[in-house]
């Protein structure tokens, strides 16, 4: 595999685009791929701890508006608790979904 060389003026000039004051959409959480990122009104935070603390019975999934999934983790103990654990990641690194697809970031 063949890697080019980056010219030090070229990595400014991309330094210098990222770190523009005149984006309008600065301060707007964004994916890696320039995508805007969607932020939930939910808490991370009591995600999180109805995660660890119920999260066998799916409460946290029923707080981010996911009734179906919610319903599945309580029939079946949180996916035999391997769903809990994934789900207590995911929380914690703060790529966890509610219902409507947005990223629930704010502690």
């Amino acid at each position: 595999m063949r890697y080019s060389r980056i010219d030090e003026q070229d990595l400014h000039k991309a330094g210098d685009v990222l770190h523009s004051t005149s984006h309008p959409w600065q301060g707007v959480p964004m994916s890696y791929d320039g995508n805007v990122v969607m932020e939930s009104d939910k808490s991370r935070l009591a995600c999180l701890l109805l995660a660890i603390f119920l999260g066998f019975l799916g409460i946290h999934r029923f707080y981010a508006g996911k009734i179906g999934t919610g319903i599945i983790w309580l029939l079946t103990g949180g996916l035999l608790g391997i769903g809990v654990i994934v789900d207590i990641i995911l929380i914690a690194v703060g790529t966890f979904r509610d219902k409507q697809g947005r990223l629930i970031l704010r502690w």
